[in-house]
């Protein structure tokens, strides 16, 4: 069986965990494969809020394995708080059992941390993600497999002189280095593992693997809007690698995007409202990063940002969420194309300076009432239980729905309407 691969097509926190939670229902494994504790999954199942950082959505299904991939960088002390979260919220530690630890993957040290700190310019999370992979790529990074051969003073050494020039007081020494990598192997060593071995062995024995993304496509190093971007490729060409596997294995690639738009940190979004419009889709959306709890931007859908979504990913379905959030509107606008310096563009500029010289050009389409989480959650389960899909929405959310489709040529096959893992309404 091939493997899937779950996607955000924004700037992230389009609700891939909600959806991973759901597909890893008839899945085998759910592989991280980019990536750190800067990304945030959130699952609602009734009464409970599930908030994961590192561990994969498929957590909340005992059967499902576990797999952080080698293009992960890993904070394990957050590993071991998250993990240690779920038990004590009723869940069984899965730690070598059915979590396993790509022993490719680097792993975050309380340096990165300090690093990350200082930042003021791109607005990241701080969770030491871009040192830790300004390191990988130096070709300095720890990585699980190297636990055990490091030099710690050499390590130390080089960690404070870069803090030193930096400016940044804190400083790490050998013996602290050497406590922590002995604690992490204490930890974790029943997890380390060749991942990608045990991943293509799966895809042998026909066991079906998702590959979750972490961050979205416009926040990928290279095709997203640089410098305001993460430190890893989180698009399509990545899934496999990112795990250990080679690109053939993919036949399924769902992007996941929200009905409307939003972004944390900085940059320029072209669509983002200042009004009583955007108040409305930050309170009713609920809109608060996972991660950090910062306040998320949120403008109107972005069609041009799907478009460069869809080219850099190949997506061959959508899933549609928080459509419920754009309830109580008298009108929803779409924006279809950018004036730049007076003309018409219809391509994201690669330059993000470019960017914000670029106004949206919108159409506009009628709303739809405003309903209760109650009341969605109902029409979900009705849409679905009865088999007719799309039809049991307000007929002007249908219609906008559609309209979404023929923009991009990408065809919608679910559409979430409320935060419970059941308020989803698949098509038929």
């Amino acid at each position: 069986m091939p493997a899937s691969v779950v996607l955000g097509a924004q700037w992230g926190d389009e609700g891939k965990g909600k959806l991973v939670d759901r597909l890893a229902e008839s899945a085998t494994w759910v592989a991280r494969f980019q990536g750190g504790n800067n990304a945030g999954h959130t699952v609602v199942i009734g009464d409970r809020v599930l908030k994961f950082h590192l561990l994969p959505s498929g957590i909340t299904r005992e059967e499902c394995g576990l797999v952080l991939g080698d293009g992960m960088v890993i904070d394990p002390w957050v590993l071991d708080r998250e993990l240690s979260d779920w038990v004590e919220g009723g869940g069984t530690d899965p730690t070598g059992s059915r979590l396993f630890i790509s022993n490719r993957a680097h792993i975050i040290l309380p340096f990165h941390t300090y690093v990350d700190g200082l930042d003021k310019k791109i607005g990241t999370t701080g969770r030491g993600i871009g040192p830790t992979y300004a390191d990988k790529i130096n070709r300095i990074g720890l990585r699980f497999a190297d636990l055990n051969y490091c030099n710690t003073d050499e390590m130390a050494a080089r960690q404070n002189t870069v803090l030193e020039s930096v400016g940044c007081t804190q400083r790490v020494s050998s013996d602290e280095l050497r406590e922590q990598i002995d604690w992490v192997i204490n930890r974790f060593s029943s997890a380390i593992t060749d991942t990608g071995i045990l991943l293509d062995n799966a895809l042998k024995l026909g066991e079906h693997i998702i590959l979750e993304g972490a961050q979205g496509c416009l926040l990928d190093i290279d095709q997203g809007t640089f410098p305001y971007v993460t430190s890893s490729v989180t698009s399509r060409a990545n899934s496999t690698h990112g795990a250990g596997l080679h690109p053939g294995h993919v036949e399924n690639v769902i992007g996941i995007t929200k009905a409307y738009i939003t972004r944390v940190g900085h940059g320029y979004m072209p669509t983002e409202l200042f009004d009583e419009v955007g108040d409305h889709l930050g309170t009713v959306g609920h809109e608060f990063g996972t991660t950090t709890g910062r306040k998320r931007r949120c403008g109107w859908f972005d069609a041009v940002v799907m478009r460069h979504a869809n080219r850099i990913n190949g997506f061959t379905e959508i899933a549609l969420t928080k459509l419920d959030v754009l309830g109580g509107l008298d009108e929803i606008k779409i924006c279809v194309g950018y004036r730049m310096n007076g003309h018409e563009i219809n391509e994201m500029p690669a330059s993000a300076i470019a960017l914000e010289d670029c106004e949206p050009i919108y159409v506009t389409m009628p709303g739809f009432p405003l309903l209760s989480v109650e009341e969605w959650l109902g029409i979900a389960k009705k849409c679905n239980t009865e088999g007719i899909g799309f039809q049991g929405l307000p007929f002007a959310a249908q219609n906008y729905i559609n309209k979404l489709e023929a923009l991009l040529g990408v065809p919608i096959t679910s559409v979430g309407v409320g935060p419970d893992r059941d308020a989803t309404i698949d098509r038929v």
